[in-house]
């Protein structure tokens, strides 16, 4: 039994080594900026970018399991992309600043020769505190945070502009790994 992790995401990599699976990574190569997004759930869109790196990459690797996930950041039913550059940046750390928002991460499960097509959506509520302009600008500047939705790793120096979060702290990383363990040791036998 092989699984294939759909995805070149480093703190993917690190949290699934955490459960000591058995993995291998295969990038889907989708290009997200190309879906459409015409859902009024912006966690439905998550889900749906899951699956679809999940497919891609199924239909190469049919006989073993494949994950896909996908990870972004909502603040009032708007989704905070992986910045552009310095200003966005800056702009979503002004906007996260002193208020909350959520970190939904989609996982989908995917195994043709097996028939097992599985995908959830976890979320967590992330409150930060009130963010000062010199530390919004070290942030950006040292940490150039332009591969992370919402422009923030909270396992990073930015956990600091974290007052609380309500969830899996994992899920906010990239991966929820407690729902993700549960899933393949207890309903699917897999570990």
């Amino acid at each position: 039994m092989k699984f294939i992790l759909a995805s070149q995401s480093v703190r993917r990599k690190e949290i699934l080594n955490k459960i000591n699976l058995n993995f291998i990574i295969f990038n889907s190569e989708l290009d997200e900026k190309k879906i459409i997004n015409n859902y009024k759930r912006p966690s439905l869109f998550c889900k749906k970018l899951a699956i679809i790196k999940s497919e891609l990459v199924s239909k190469k690797f049919p006989e073993d399991y494949v994950i896909g996930a996908d990870t972004i950041v909502v603040y009032n039913k708007r989704i905070l992309n992986k910045p552009t550059n310095k200003k966005e940046a800056i702009n979503h750390l002004k906007l996260l600043s002193n208020s909350k928002h959520t970190v939904y991460t989609a996982v989908s499960l995917i195994n043709i020769s097996k028939n097992v097509n599985i995908s959830f959506i976890e979320s967590t509520q992330v409150y930060f505190n009130k963010l000062k302009n010199k530390e919004i600008n070290y942030y950006v500047n040292k940490f150039k945070p332009y591969d992370k939705a919402g422009s923030y790793a909270i396992q990073e120096y930015s956990n600091i502009f974290v007052r609380k979060i309500n969830g899996c702290f994992y899920n906010v990383v990239g991966f929820p790994l407690s729902k993700f363990y549960k899933l393949i040791d207890i309903e699917l036998n897999l570990i």
